[in-house]
Formats: C-alpha cells, structure tokens, sequence
C-alpha cells in the first residue's frame, strides 16, 4: 500500500471512530424525548431531537420521517413534527413502530411521498369545493334578497352510457342466398 493511501485511509478511519453519537439511535433516549415532547405540545424538528438525545440529525430525520408514516407523530411543515398522537403509546409498540420505520425501502418512500402528495391535493380540492358552495350560496341568498326565485334545485342526471353502446350493431352484409341475422334468405330469397 502506498503511503498516500495508507494517510487517506487513516483519515477516514479517524472520522468514522471519532464519535459514536451519529452512528447509533438510542430508542429509550428516543422514546423519552418524544414522551416529554408529546406531553409539552411542541413543535419540533430533527435537530432538536438529535441535539437532545446525542444522535445523528440524518438517523433522527429518517426515524422520525418513518414515524409520521406510521401514523405515530404529526408532521406540521416541512421538517417540523408535532407529538401529540405519541402521548399514549407503550413502549413495546414504539419499539415495533421504529424498527418498521426504520426499514424503509424506495418503493414504500415513493408511495409514502405519492400519498402525501395525494393528500395535498384533496385538501386543495376540498378548498375549491367549500369556496365554490360558498360562492353558490351567496348568490342564492343576493337572489332571494331582491325578490328573485332561483327556481327549482338542479338534479345531477346520471351519465349516459357510451356512444357505442347506444348504436345497435349494423348488419353483417351477407351474400345472395346465404340467410341474414334474422334468419331470412339473402337477395333474391323470399
């Protein structure tokens, strides 16, 4: 081995043993910081709890990250979490919840991100949809205030089957003699 890669192989060794703080997540030190943080209300990020407990921000991240997913702390904004649904959850389940969590592969984030997506949009679409009854009852109620019957409440008409469902098949052009669909004789045939 050459000096020049023994001296850079030192180094790497030197970063990697010189704290063990990022290396390894405490699941107790975890679990008594979220405990705490779920009884105060606060809204926390990763760091904090990194900072309080000794770990590594990028474990803490992806630990907390999989347990938004799993349902056990409310993610508030990005990268803020609050941990009011952790308030009365064992141990034992926790332990079981971090280890799921901690187990997350490219399919499941990329799912976990497509619902988190899917969910923003609903939200945005539930919006529109209360803005838009909104608008429909305040013109109702301007009508009715001068005098004016908007008339009857319109009933959604159900939707009408395809245009290619509607058209009966067209008759099969047959040759002379042969018999039709409708079991006559071709051209010339009584």
């Amino acid at each position: 081995m050459s000096l020049k890669r023994s001296h850079s192989a030192g180094i790497r060794t030197s970063f990697s043993s010189g704290s063990d703080s990022g290396s390894k997540l405490g699941r107790q030190e975890l679990y008594d910081e979220l405990k705490r943080l779920a009884q105060s209300g606060q809204v926390f990020a990763p760091v904090d709890i990194a900072l309080a407990i000794g770990a590594g921000e990028a474990l803490v991240s992806r630990s907390l990250l999989g347990l938004a997913a799993e349902g056990y702390l409310e993610k508030v904004d990005t990268g803020q979490y609050r941990a009011t649904p952790f308030a009365e959850i064992p141990q034992a389940e926790f332990i079981k919840a971090l280890a799921r969590a901690s187990k997350t592969d490219s399919p499941r984030q990329r799912d976990l991100s497509e619902i988190g997506r899917l969910k923003q949009n609903n939200d945005v679409m539930r919006a529109k949809l209360l803005t838009a009854i909104a608008e429909r009852d305040h013109y109702l109620a301007a009508l009715k205030q001068h005098g004016i019957d908007p008339g009857p409440v319109p009933v959604p008409t159900p939707p009408e089957p395809s245009a290619a469902a509607q058209t009966p098949p067209s008759p099969v052009p047959t040759g002379a003699g042969s018999p039709t669909p409708s079991g006559e004789g071709g051209v010339g045939n009584p």
